[in-house]
């Protein structure tokens, strides 16, 4: 059967890979379909896909652009492929497009439908701290991701993993999916179920402003939001002493960043009497853990953090340098 595989990032890379490492006479990747070439890092230097250094490395041609248009299918067509496999390629496929290869195209997704439909499965499911998630491959229709089903792989969340570790987990769990359906599809021994829609939400891409900490909100959902939005766009607050209101972190031109935290739990700060003051945003050192203060009387065990115009560190090293109380906004 011959494949068409269309992606960009990391992880649709590694499921690349793994298709041509078990290429045998059954599946062969033909072409490869991936967004052009980007500006990357702080020189801007255009670097290309994942995608599109391992489809090259193989010797395999390679289609660059940003939406399947009428050029991009014809040039689709020309190789006659049997079937497409899309690993998070970045744009929608229209009518045309999808007819384009004799059997379709089958979608590898990191949820499980018909939950979290969108771009951003993973980040979506800490972020609403699914203690569920899984991998669906799905055929895909003119739909956002409400194609008919072929398999669904559940798989626990693990309490300290961020969107990074899960989707490195997720992406291997796919790969998996992906080997087990193929050959079904190949051989045509059954057909996809449908899915069946009701209210679920959507997963939106998450933008720099979600991941701007509010510390009003509970140690839980701080906690939530580390976890999801690392590896990017990255929690962030701004840095204040406790008697300025002009942020620390301002001239550096860039915000603290957290990269790894941990919900302790809410404490009865009232009981404490007036010894104790839980200032919202307020960092406290306390038996060698660095602590901020949140709503709902939570407090959040920072673990590793990067300060504005420095590399990751651990919190402990960070908050040896502190002089003066700081707070978090």
């Amino acid at each position: 059967m011959k494949i068409i595989f269309a992606g960009t990032p990391a992880n649709a890379a590694a499921t690349l890979q793994a298709l041509l490492q078990s290429e045998s006479g059954l599946n062969q990747v033909v072409a490869v379909l991936t967004r052009p070439d980007a500006p990357q890092g702080r020189k801007r230097v255009m670097t290309h896909s994942a995608v599109a250094g391992v489809a090259e490395a193989a010797g395999i041609p390679v289609i660059k652009t940003k939406r399947v248009d009428q050029e991009a299918i014809t040039a689709i067509k020309t190789f006659g492929a049997d079937l497409g496999v899309i690993v998070a390629y970045g744009a929608l496929l229209n009518a045309e497009a999808l007819n384009a290869t004799a059997k379709g195209w089958i979608n590898v997704h990191y949820s499980l439908l018909p939950l979290w439909r969108g771009a951003a499965p993973v980040q979506n499911a800490l972020l609403n701290g699914d203690k569920t998630t899984g991998v669906t491959v799905f055929q895909l229709d003119e739909g956002m991701d409400t194609g008919p089903v072929w398999l669904k792989v559940d798989a626990e969340v693990q309490p300290d993993e961020n969107a990074g570790d899960l989707l490195r987990r997720l992406t291997s769990l796919g790969i998996s999916a992906l080997s087990q359906v193929l050959p079904e599809i190949a051989a045509g021994l059954r057909a996809p179920t449908a899915q069946v829609i009701g209210e679920e939400p959507l997963a939106a891409k998450p933008t720099r402003a979600a991941a701007k900490i509010d510390f009003n909100k509970s140690a839980i959902e701080i906690e939530r939001q580390v976890r999801a939005f690392n590896p990017e766009p990255m929690a962030h607050a701004l840095l204040r002493g406790a008697n300025q209101t002009r942020p620390m972190a301002e001239s550096a031109g860039e915000p603290f960043r957290f990269l790894s935290a941990r919900a302790l739990g809410a404490t009865d700060w009232a009981s404490l009497g007036n010894a104790i003051e839980h200032t919202i945003g307020l960092v406290s050192i306390q038996k060698n853990r660095v602590l901020v203060h949140c709503g709902q009387g939570t407090l959040l065990e920072l673990k590793e953090v990067q300060p504005a115009g420095k590399k990751p560190m651990a919190a402990t090293d960070w908050a040896r340098g502190l002089q003066n109380e700081v707070i978090f906004s």
